[in-house]
This record gives structure tokens, C-alpha cells and sequence, in this order.
């Protein structure tokens, strides 16, 4: 290592490398700009881009399912571009200006501009998302004790931007009308460059982050240097994306075996496919030890996605069944959106020095116990909505606090899986593959939010009256609620009666 770098080591703030904190408050923005967006997607298109269609519900889950797909799948290709051409800091900056013109777009109200905003988004967030988690490892030397709690600190910034976005872009939108409140997710985003661009003048990064080589730069791609040919093709992509999500469509309309599938759910059928049987083929060729941590770390992954699927209801469901039937208090629908970040950051610290606690006395219950209770949390949750709908008053409407306790038991149940399924995904992997599993990994979440697009068609309100609430809807959400609740937990007591024979695949990894 260079002298340059040593001496940017030395640069220190609140005991962290000074970098931390350019990067702890451009995700905070990023994340700002990312959730407040997501707390009026499902509400602007069920109120403005369908408002004509009685089918309003089922095209906004649709588009919305495809969406959050491809904002996750976009990741492994973005991550994949960074590691050998681009590097970090080209694909931040990259990603974060085609988020931030996404959010802008969104500003205007035409149909197509919706569209060409929200792939400018799913585009610049596979270039945005898996760099700036890598960068902040990147500044802590291997074995560094100091790195766990910089990725805290550096967490709780997305908590703070995801807490913070659905009150004031919700508030905004609510007041002064939609655009508003997109146009502020774009200014969040502007402020997260800015700061990035800042650490980078400010040499606080010093060599990390740059492209492999400047002759990986130069390289000529259809006689065009890949550093400037990159950038193009990423834009030329954004109409190819927004016509996947315009074909929200069933394929099919008169049935058969395409019924209710568009573009988007073909091609993630085919990826999902293609991603099991090759990981049949490596779990096959693995030697025993090898092969049973391979499992197990499959098993894993499949457990986060249902927890996903059901956790990233809060966007679309929850956030409708909160305008549609809750008596909210302080807050409106897509402000509810800010709950569930909120008990994030109260519980993080407890519930982490619990486990402590637990590990001292040998009682911290080992990976599959906790996924477990996770899903069983995440059951609970759903079945106290399903609840709610006994204490309806006479216009259909529940009480706020079922919306809260649903939300704090769903945020402990995320508490107890998902900060420790990363970790152990790269503990069961070997180390030839582990950088495949963590693709796998991420693509998790974007097959998530395949389950979120068939259970918000399931619960698709069918109305010419776009202002339908009240007892029109509570049972469709409730008895849906209920069914969700059933579903987790069935999971929850499959994985915990397993749990025995999942701890001896594991081995030696706790």
C-alpha cells in the first residue's frame, strides 16, 4: 500500500476512517430519495396512472411486483460491470445520477415518462446499491475489529433516510400534490452525489474505489472507450426496461398456461429456474463437507424470500389497507411506510445486545432457531391484522394500533433474520463461489417481490369507484392477512422442527 494511502488511514473522525461518513450520509440520501418514492408508488398508480381502470389494484401490483424485481435483479449486473470496468466510484456516480433524473422524471404526469422513471431507477440502483456496501468494507483493513461497528453506523443511515422519506415526500405529496413529493426523492438523491462527489475531491477515499486499470477504461468497445460506452448502454437499456414494466397485461387474457403472467414473471420463472439447476450441478460436484453448507446456505436463501415476500407487502398491500382501512392517527398512508424503519432503529441495539447477552451464557440460539422465530414473527404480524377487522367501526375502519403492533412484530422478526443471513451465506459458501452465492443472494429479494405481485392480484380491490374503502375492502385484506399469517407460519414450524438436522449441516458454522 502506497504512501498517499497510509496517510488518508490516518484521517480519522469519531475513531472510523473520515470516509465513513461521506458514505454514511450519500446511502442515507440515496435511501432517502428510494423509500420516500416507494411510500407513493402504489398510491399514485392506483389514484392517477390507472385511475380509469376497475382493474386498478391488479395493474398497480403488477407493475409494482416487476419493479422491485428488477431493481434488485439489476444489482448482480451492475456489481458484475463495477468489478471489471468501471470500479466503484464511476458506477456510484453513474447509478446515483440516473436515479436521481428517474425521481425527476416521475415529476411529470404522463404514462410514459412513468415508466421511463422507474427503469432509470432500476437501472441506476443496479449500478448504486452493491457498490456503496462494498466501498465502506473497502475502507477497513481484513481483521480490522472496527469494521462491524462502521457497518452499523453505516446502517443506521439507511434506517434514518427510510424513517425520515415517507413522512416528508408523504407529507408533501399529500399537501401540495404527488410531484412534490417525487420531486423531493429527487432532490435526496442530488444531496447523497454531492456528498459522494465531495469525499472524493476531499482525497478522503484515497485509492479505493478506482476502475481495475485505466486500460480497462480505454478499451475500445465497438471503437468507443468502455468508460463512455458504459454510460450509453446503461441509458439505451432504460426503454428496453420501461416496456417490461408497461406489459403489466396477462399474456394470455382467454387462460392457459401464461394466464396472469406477463414479460417479467416469464423471465424470472426462466432465471429461477436456471439458478437451481446450476446450483444442483455445483452442490453435485462439491465434496460432502462442501455440499451440506451448500444446502443449508440454499435453504437460507429460500427462507429470506418468503420473509421478503410477505415484509415487502408494506409498499403496496399494507400501505392500500392503511388508506383503505385504518383510522390513522398523525400520519397518512404512504407516511405509514415510515413505521416499520423507525422500530428498526429503536430495536436494533436491544435486540443486538440480547444476543450478546445470550451468547455469553451459551443460550444465543444458533441460525436456523432464529429464522424460525423470525418467520413465526412475521406469521404474528399478518394474524394481528387479520384480527383487526373484529374492531371495525361503523364505516369499516380499524383502529390505528393493530398497523403499529403489526409493524413492531414484523421488525423484530427482520431483526432476527436478515443481519444474519449475509454473514452466514458467506460462511457455508466456498470460497471458489462464495462471489455467486452472494448473487444469489441478492436475487432473493428480487424473487421476493414475485411473491409480493401474486398476493397483491390475490387482494386486488375490483371498482369503478376509485374511491372505495371502508367494508367494500376489509374483508379481502383481512381474510387475505389471515392467509398470509397461516402461510408464515407453517414456515416458521417446518424450519424449527428441521432446525436439528439443519444444525449438523451447518458443521462448524454457528
Amino acid at each position: 500500500m502506497n504512501t498517499n494511502t497510509d496517510a488518508i488511514e490516518q484521517k480519522q473522525l469519531f475513531g472510523h476512517p473520515k470516509g465513513l461518513f461521506y458514505l454514511f450520509f450519500a446511502e442515507l440520501w440515496e435511501r432517502f430519495s428510494f423509500y420516500g418514492m416507494r411510500a407513493l408508488l402504489t398510491l399514485y398508480m392506483v389514484n392517477v396512472i390507472f385511475e380509469a381502470l376497475a382493474e386498478r389494484d391488479y395493474a398497480a401490483a403488477a407493475v409494482y411486483s416487476s419493479y422491485g424485481s428488477l431493481v434488485y435483479a439489476s444489482t448482480v449486473v451492475g456489481g458484475k460491470i463495477s468489478d471489471t470496468i468501471l470500479g466503484m466510484r464511476r458506477s456510484i456516480l453513474l447509478g446515483g445520477i440516473l436515479m436521481a433524473l428517474g425521481h425527476f422524471v416521475l415529476a411529470i404526469e404522463h404514462n410514459t415518462a412513468f415508466y421511463l422513471a422507474l427503469a432509470l431507477i432500476v437501472v441506476g440502483n443496479g449500478f448504486f446499491k452493491p457498490n456503496i456496501s462494498t466501498f465502506v468494507g473497502s475502507l477497513y483493513k481484513d481483521g480490522d475489529p472496527r469494521k462491524d461497528s462502521g457497518f452499523v453506523i453505516f446502517y443506521m443511515g439507511i434506517n434514518i433516510g427510510a424513517f425520515v422519506s415517507p413522512l416528508l415526500c408523504g407529507w408533501l405529496g399529500r399537501e401540495y400534490g404527488w410531484h412534490y413529493g417525487f420531486g423531493l426523492a429527487g432532490i435526496g438523491m442530488l444531496a447523497g452525489l454531492l456528498f459522494f462527489w465531495s469525499g472524493i475531491r476531499n482525497n478522503v477515499f484515497g485509492d479505493r474505489g478506482k476502475a481495475p486499470s485505466e486500460a480497462v477504461l480505454a478499451k475500445p468497445l465497438i471503437g468507443v472507450p468502455q468508460r463512455i460506452m458504459v454510460p450509453i448502454l446503461a441509458f439505451l437499456f432504460v426503454p428496453v426496461i420501461a416496456l417490461l414494466l408497461s406489459s403489466y397485461k396477462p399474456i394470455s387474457p382467454e387462460g392457459g398456461f401464461f394466464d396472469d403472467q406477463n414479460i417479467v414473471n416469464i423471465i424470472f420463472k426462466l432465471i429461477g429456474i436456471t439458478v437451481l439447476g446450476y446450483l444442483g450441478y455445483i452442490i453435485f460436484k462439491a465434496t460432502p463437507d462442501e455440499r451440506k453448507k451448500l444446502i443449508m446456505a440454499v435453504l437460507i436463501t429460500l427462507f429470506m424470500t418468503v420473509f421478503w415476500g410477505f415484509h415487502e407487502l408494506s409498499g403496496s398491500v399494507i400501505t392500500l389497507f392503511a388508506d383503505r382501512n385504518v383510522n390513522l392517527e398523525w400520519i397518512d398512508a404512504a407516511q405509514s411506510n415510515a413505521i416499520n424503519p423507525v422500530f428498526i432503529i429503536l430495536l436494533s441495539i436491544p435486540i443486538s445486545l440480547l444476543f450478546t447477552w445470550m451468547s455469553k451464557r451459551n443460550l444465543n440460539p444458533r441460525t436456523p432457531y432464529k429464522f424460525g422465530l423470525g418467520l413465526a414473527f412475521a406469521g404474528i404480524s399478518f394474524y394481528i391484522l387479520a384480527l383487526s377487522g373484529g374492531s371495525a367501526d361503523e364505516n369499516g375502519m380499524v383502529p390505528f394500533s393493530y398497523l403499529m403492533i403489526m409493524y413492531f412484530f414484523l421488525s423484530v422478526g427482520e431483526l432476527f433474520m436478515s443481519p444474519v443471513g449475509l454473514s452466514k451465506i458467506t460462511d457455508l459458501s466456498p470460497k471458489r463461489i462464495v462471489a455467486f452465492m452472494m448473487g444469489v443472494w441478492f436475487l432473493s429479494s428480487a424473487f421476493a417481490f414475485q411473491i409480493v405481485g401474486f398476493i397483491g392480484k390475490q387482494l386486488a380491490i375490483e371498482s369503478d369507484n376509485p374511491d372505495v374503502k371502508g367494508f367494500e375492502t376489509l374483508e379481502v385484506y383481512t381474510g387475505g392477512f389471515e392467509l398470509i399469517a397461516q402461510y408464515a407460519l407453517a414456515a416458521a414450524i417446518i424450519v424449527l422442527v428441521t432446525a436439528p438436522l439443519m444444525k449438523r449441516l451447518m458443521g462448524n458454522v454457528h
